[in-house]
């Protein structure tokens, strides 16, 4: 018997990211930017051979912030840059042994969040009750009027501005 599909909301996908990225951001362990991890997901999830200018060409991003986000993940041993043979002016991005460890461990926190997000959904909703109806305001009071003094008020005198004292220019000797 074939499992019924089950409909992911949106809502569902973005409280797995956050609780995902939550995740990343507490373990010990690397700790990425969206593009570091945009880069390291499309080395790792597609099985074509990746380079630098594939990478910039397929997320629409510079060459050069490629290359600085392979800088971080070749530091963190995730990825690896190889001259390609075929073509020596090309560079390939390799996969590490850590970074598919890490990998696996990303989709173990997303296999976690994921079943929280289904346990959430399956749970009874909490019963909302209306509030009870709350007693009339009472009258506010009327303010007395405030009275306004006929004559202008002088502002208070401005502080006489001191002199200051210019310092006596020195002599340049002539040399």
């Amino acid at each position: 018997m074939a499992a019924s599909p089950t409909t992911v909301t949106t809502d569902q996908l973005v409280g797995v990211l956050r609780d995902t990225t939550v995740s990343l951001v507490r373990r010990d362990g690397p700790d990425l930017s969206a593009r570091q991890l945009g880069v390291f997901l499309t080395c790792y999830l597609d099985d074509t051979g990746q380079t630098v200018r594939g990478l910039a060409a397929n997320l629409h991003v510079s060459k050069p912030a490629i290359t600085r986000a392979l800088d971080r993940l070749g530091e963190l041993d995730l990825a690896r840059r190889k001259t390609d043979p075929a073509d020596r002016r090309s560079v390939l991005v390799q996969r590490t042994p850590k970074g598919t460890n890490f990998l696996k461990d990303l989709r173990g926190m997303m296999a976690e969040a994921a079943n929280d997000a289904g346990k959430a959904e399956t749970a009874p909703a909490p019963v909302i009750r209306p509030a009870a109806k709350a007693a009339k305001p009472a009258k506010a009071a009327k303010a007395a009027p405030v009275k306004v003094a006929a004559k202008p008020v002088k502002a208070a005198a401005k502080p006489a501005k001191a002199k200051a004292k210019a310092a006596p220019a020195k002599k340049k000797a002539k040399g």
